[in-house]
């Protein structure tokens, strides 16, 4: 523990405690943030104009970017261990609103995650771009606020989401078959292409 981590942890979490439904949120956006992702996913597959078929890929990059994160941060938790702030600090000194096992505290797969779905979808639509963004601000700051990770591997987990996000984007063109096999079983093409598959068919 170093000093900045336990000044910028006290400030955030000790934000906790006083307003039960800012704490209620806070919880649910620490705890659920995978299904949220999920949920979005899903709306915006789904919701987003036949026109769209690059948004699309967007997302299908966006996921595969989270799961490389993730993967990274497993990667990364077998080589190092950091001890959770609820196991270090003192009792009382701190509020822990979820219950939490004491593994790795760094890195935070929520977090990582979280960018790594954000960062493949900068520069490209920008509800998208926007959508995953914000969340990933909040889960960020929600893992800290609720007691589970200090700043720092927040902050560490935020550079490795973003090379993740990077790397996706640059390797995106490989997951064009998978968009496009999407979009297919979906029927979501832009409707002269399904009119032309019609025809051919």
């Amino acid at each position: 523990m170093n000093a900045f981590d336990k000044i910028i942890y006290h400030a955030i979490n000790s934000l906790s405690g006083h307003v039960a439904w800012i704490d209620h949120v806070m919880m649910l956006i620490s705890q659920h943030a995978i299904e949220v992702y999920g949920l979005l996913f899903i709306l915006f597959w789904f919701v987003l104009p036949r026109s769209k078929p690059q948004s699309r890929h967007t997302l299908v990059v966006a996921f595969f970017s989270g799961v490389l994160a993730i993967v990274i941060n497993f990667i990364i938790i077998h080589i190092w261990f950091r001890q959770r702030p609820f196991v270090t600090l003192p009792p009382d000194s701190f509020n822990q609103l979820i219950p939490h096992q004491g593994d790795a505290s760094f890195p935070s797969n929520h977090a990582s995650g979280s960018v790594g779905f954000a960062s493949a979808a900068w520069g490209q639509n920008k509800w998208i771009s926007r959508t995953f963004t914000i969340f990933a601000i909040l889960v960020m700051f929600s893992r800290v606020y609720t007691g589970v990770h200090w700043p720092t591997d927040i902050l560490g987990s935020l550079v490795i989401g973003v090379a993740s996000g990077l790397l996706m984007k640059r390797c995106s063109r490989f997951l064009y078959p998978l968009t496009r096999y999407g979009i297919k079983i979906f029927r979501l093409q832009p409707r002269k292409s399904r009119s032309r598959d019609a025809a051919n068919g």
